[in-house]
């Protein structure tokens, strides 16, 4: 009964480690990296043209660590005019720690669906927002805020890219160490794993893993790909994937 967690670094680490303290045997295999995005140097621009009620939104604290470094670099401080909110606690908190602001995030569930019910965001027309994402996801949010009559800017403040491996190697390897449950935190990924995994070692190996997923959506997705055993975690933190796991 082993566990391969395909989160990046450091997070999948971090659950690895926490995994094997518990005695669990646990793997780490980062499917993707992250690197600077391409409209980070815009982003103290963007900040500016923010004024009181604005809003400005962290879709991860990915794109929270890569714009504080950015502003960091230019000497720039995070601005207080905006009303600040994150996808999610871990978002939140990373967000605040940097700028020292409170934040609004929803308390359940980490998605743009649930964000989008916060009373703070029903009434928008006529405001500036601008989201802190990766390179593309989340289109949801800005449609519906646009749809409310908000003005909306993204900024790419890290990009994913996918991290090359052997398939049919990697697949051998996690079969043989007798992995049985995966643990997956996006779309991206999920595919990626199953792209990457011969057709022998998909139906006899991948397949037949437990899949531990963090939305309803990505539960759909590994049902369409072929995955029968699937939970769904509280959220994507790593304290509800451990208590998913336990």
């Amino acid at each position: 009964m082993s566990i391969l967690v395909t989160r990046p670094s450091p997070q999948g680490e971090e659950l690895v480690s926490r995994l094997r303290t518990l005695g669990r045997v646990a793997w780490s295999f980062p499917l993707i990296e992250f690197t600077p995005g391409r409209e980070l140097p815009q982003l103290a621009g963007l900040l500016s043209n923010l004024s009181e009620n604005d809003l400005l939104f962290a879709l991860s604290h990915h794109a929270v660590a890569f714009a504080d470094a950015q502003l960091r670099q230019q000497q720039v401080h995070w601005p207080q005019a905006p009303h600040y909110f994150a996808i999610g606690r871990t978002t939140a908190l990373a967000l605040h720690q940097v700028s020292g602001n409170a934040i609004h995030y929803p308390q359940d569930r980490e998605i743009s669906e649930v964000l989008l019910q916060l009373p703070e965001l029903q009434k928008i027309a006529g405001k500036k927002v601008l989201i802190l994402r990766g390179n593309g996801g989340r289109e949801l949010l800005g449609e519906t805020l646009q749809s409310r009559g908000a003005e909306v800017t993204f900024c790419e403040c890290y990009q994913r890219t996918a991290k090359h491996y052997d398939g049919a190697e990697e697949a051998m390897r996690w079969q043989s160490r007798g992995v049985t449950t995966l643990v997956v935190t996006s779309g991206e990924m999920l595919q990626q794993l199953w792209s990457l995994t011969p057709p022998w070692y998909r139906e006899h190996w991948l397949l037949r893993c437990r899949l531990l997923v963090v939305s309803e959506r990505l539960a759909h997705l590994a049902r369409e790909l072929g995955w029968q055993e699937i939970q769904i975690a509280d959220s994507a933190d790593n304290d509800a994937l451990l208590r998913a796991l336990q």
